[in-house]
């Protein structure tokens, strides 16, 4: 089967009535989680960022204290999960400034994260290539949040 494409889908849709792109969408996130994460987040949390970014936050924390500190080996992969989810949640809101937010806590959670990510390669270079890449998101957001985010980008680096 050839899946068609995002364009065919859209012209697609402005031919069929409201209720049968409601029985659509409700298909849809009957199979696979991620599409019910995404229509939860645009039908509930959308309106409301802050909140949103604050449980994306706790979520986070909770992934952090839940790793095992007994084998780096368990380490890397449980914060590599942590940040795979990290992008999923950011992939959900398409805005910079969350992206900026949510990968900003999540270095700072992964520096004070005990044992010291300094004893470890891996996670000292996973670290810093976020620390990177939220450099080149920042330089395209307005001046006085480049600012700000830019001081907490020192602090971390620190």
């Amino acid at each position: 089967m050839k899946t068609a494409t995002v364009t065919e889908i859209k012209k697609e849709l402005k031919f069929r009535s409201t209720e049968e792109v409601q029985q659509l969408c409700l298909r849809l996130s009957k199979f696979k989680k991620e599409n019910k994460e995404l229509l939860t987040y645009l039908l509930f949390e959308a309106s409301d960022e802050e909140t949103y970014i604050q449980s994306v936050k706790n979520e986070i924390d909770t992934h952090f204290q839940n790793i095992t500190h007994t084998n780096f080996y368990y380490i890397k992969k449980s914060v590599r999960k942590v940040l795979r989810e990290t992008k999923k949640y950011i992939r959900y809101s398409q805005k910079k400034e969350t992206e900026v937010e949510l990968l900003l806590y999540f270095c700072e959670q992964l520096k004070s994260f005990k044992p010291s990510i300094q004893r470890n390669t891996t996670l000292k270079n996973l670290y810093d290539r976020q620390l990177d890449f939220i450099d080149k998101k920042i330089e395209k957001l307005h001046e006085d949040l480049q600012y700000d985010y830019t001081i907490e980008i020192e602090e971390l680096r620190n």
